[in-house]
Formats: structure tokens, C-alpha cells, sequence
């Protein structure tokens, strides 16, 4: 069982940036691969970015230039540095963990956490 906690989300002006990080009680987080996804008001949970196994990222268009995916398997934890940020990147984010899975699809991610709220006002 691979716990998950979000943590670095807020209020931030047109333009701003946030790192979220997402710590993990697996000691080897190396093993797993982690996905941001994020959730809008009255939206389905949508992908965000990915990172796999071997560090291999991938990003949703939407974000691609904007946010980056990166992990310190030393300190279990994987982050999500978000820039330019946009109102329309207002959701809740979340981080998950698959030991093989690293694609964009939430439902085949097994280990979910509780979410971190993002607003981007205008």
C-alpha cells in the first residue's frame, strides 16, 4: 500500500506559479511510476503530466511548456512546477502511483491522494 500526500496548492494572480509536491510513504518511489491529474469544478477528472520508472515525462497539451514533472526519490516525493498559470488551471490536483502504469488514463493508476486545491484568479 503506497500512501499519498499533496501539499503546495493556493491562491495565485494570472501569470503566477505553484509547485505542488506529492510525498510518498514507499521508500522506493523509484519503482513507480506518478501522474498529475486534476479536477475542475462540475469537470471529470482530467490528465495533467506523468513521469515513469525511468523518468521519461509526458504532459497533457493543455500544460505542455508550462508545467514540469520531476521526482527526488531520495526524499519520496514528486513535484509539479507550474508556471503561467491560467484561471482555466483552477482544480483540485492530484497525484497517483502505478508500478508499471504512466500514461494519461486515471483509471489504471492504483494509489490516489487526497488532492490539493489550485486557484488561478483572473
Amino acid at each position: 500500500q503506497v500512501h499519498l500526500r499533496e501539499s503546495g496548492g493556493g491562491l495565485v494572480q494570472t501569470g503566477g506559479s505553484l509547485r505542488l509536491s506529492c510525498v510518498a510513504s514507499e521508500r522506493t518511489l523509484s519503482t513507480y511510476a506518478m501522474g498529475w491529474f486534476r479536477q475542475g469544478p462540475g469537470k471529470e477528472r482530467e490528465y495533467v503530466a506523468s513521469i515513469s520508472r525511468n523518468d521519461n515525462t509526458f504532459y497533457a497539451d493543455s500544460v505542455k511548456g508550462r508545467f514540469t514533472i520531476s521526482r527526488d526519490n531520495a526524499k519520496n516525493t514528486v513535484y509539479l512546477q507550474m508556471n503561467s498559470l491560467k484561471p482555466e488551471d483552477t482544480a483540485v490536483y492530484y497525484c497517483a502511483a502505478d508500478a508499471v502504469y504512466s500514461g494519461s488514463y486515471p483509471q489504471s493508476y492504483t494509489y490516489w491522494g487526497q488532492g490539493t486545491q489550485v486557484t488561478v484568479s483572473s
